[in-house]
Formats: structure tokens, sequence, C-alpha cells
């Protein structure tokens, strides 16, 4: 069993648990679950840079990145920096995320907040919704074609919009279908975890024009969003670059002056 098959059999077991505890009828009833969402795909649009930056204090592949710095301060600098939208790690075991960062962020900042997870269940969708969420992320590689589209049409019937991530053609060419607003390609091989920008490129032409491009992971260089730009790609997913500063904020905003100069 590789990584990402026993992130997802323990995000079943996690998922099913937490049904029994809260009914998705008590996260209906929460605050924000009526709240307007922000549109990151608008902001991508009008946006010169394109920027998603991210708070993630682990992963499987780098094990600690920073575990030090609290969410409002991290999610304010990136707002400060012009950023288009925050992604925001919900994964406890594997990333050291929690569903109360994507209320805390969401009561720091106004910018689209996109809720980072391993989604396998409507429930989540509706946590996401519950917690201030205005994006939500299905990874192909883990659901069917027929999972993909339930799973999206209920985020765009609450207003959510949804970036679809693939890593490969096949994921891709399964996954298009109308209840999509953004396509991720994430660079990095979830099974194996090795990292190159050649995924994005090799996949850019097979990406339908009605979707907003997003390329994600192993982007550290301004150089590398400036090539991605000529195919395509106006979103770019970056996190780990700028979670291992001791302001993430400060090196977003330094990245993204690099970006418009």
């Amino acid at each position: 069993m590789n990584i990402l098959d026993k992130i997802i059999a323990d995000k079943k077991i996690e998922v099913a648990l937490k049904k029994g505890l809260v009914p998705t009828k008590y996260l209906e009833q929460h605050p924000l679950f009526e709240r307007h969402v922000n549109s990151m795909v608008a902001q991508i649009k009008q946006s010169n840079s394109g920027i998603i930056a991210e708070h993630k204090r682990r992963s499987p592949s780098k094990d600690v990145i920073n575990n030090t710095l609290k969410v409002p301060a991290v999610v304010k600098g990136y707002e400060k920096a012009g950023v288009c939208g925050i992604s925001v790690l919900t994964d406890g075991p594997y990333f050291g995320g929690a569903l109360e960062d994507l209320l805390i962020a969401r009561a720091a900042v106004e910018t689209p907040l996109l809720r980072k997870e391993f989604i396998v269940d409507p429930y989540q969708i509706i946590e996401a919704k519950a917690h201030g969420a205005d994006a939500i992320l299905l990874i192909a590689a883990v659901l069917t074609r027929a999972e993909i589209q339930s799973l999206s049409n209920l985020a765009q019937s609450l207003g959510l919009e949804v970036l679809l991530e693939v890593h490969n053609l096949e994921e891709l060419e399964k996954s298009i279908m109308p209840s999509l607003d953004l396509i991720g390609v994430n660079n990095r091989n979830l099974k194996t975890f090795e990292v190159s920008l050649d995924t994005s490129k090799t996949l850019a032409t097979s990406i339908p024009s009605d979707f907003v491009k997003i390329s994600e992971s192993g982007i550290s260089e301004v150089s590398a969003i400036k090539d991605l730009k000529t195919y395509g790609y106006s979103g770019f997913l970056v996190g780990e670059n700028f979670m291992k500063t001791n302001d993430p904020g400060a090196a977003a905003l330094a990245f993204i002056k690099q970006i418009e100069s």
C-alpha cells in the first residue's frame, strides 16, 4: 500500500466517525453556512501573479515544514501580499492541519480560501462550507468519474468553486465536466513524491480553455512561473516555498513583486 492509499483508507475511517458524531444537519446550521463565497477564479483572472499561497505545517514527503507559526499571522501576511487565494490544509494525521485552521483563517481574512483535503465523501464538502471555505479540492487519483461529478455538483450547488487536481492524462480525460471551475496539475507524484514541472507542460494543451489552469507543487522560482504562463497557466499554488520561512507573508510579497516586475 503506497502513502496515498493509506491516507485515503484512514480518511474514510475518520469521516465515518465524524458523521456519527456531528450529523450534516448540525453543520448546515452553522452561521457561516449561508455566507456568500468569494471567487478565487475571479481573483486569479484579475491578477498578474496568480499566486495561491498555502498554510501547511508538514507533509509526508518533507516531514515538518513549519510548526511554529500561527494561522492568523500567516494568512494575514498572505492577504497583505496580494495573493489570489489561500489553500488551508485541514488533514491532521499527515499534514498537521485541522478544520479549525480553516475557521480561524476565515475569521482573519477576506481572501478566497481553498479547503485542501482528501475529499472522499459529501460530508466533507458540507464541512468546508460550514467552516468558511470558498473552494474545495477534488483529487482525480482517488475518485471515480461518478464521484467527481456528484461531489462537484454538490459543491457548486452550495456556491463553492471546485479545483480538480490531476497528475496525468488518464485522470484528466476521465474528469472533464462542466461542474468544475479550475483544473490543477500537481507536479508531485502522490505515490512517489517525485516532482517535475514537465507534468504541467505536458498536460497543458489537453486542458480545455473553459477552465482556469493551475500548476501545483514544486514551484520555487519566478522563472518557472513565467515559463508556465506561456503554457496557458494563470494560477500557481505555492506552499512549502513560503512556509519554510519565518515570515511566509513577506516571502510571498517578495515573490509576487518579482513576478510583476
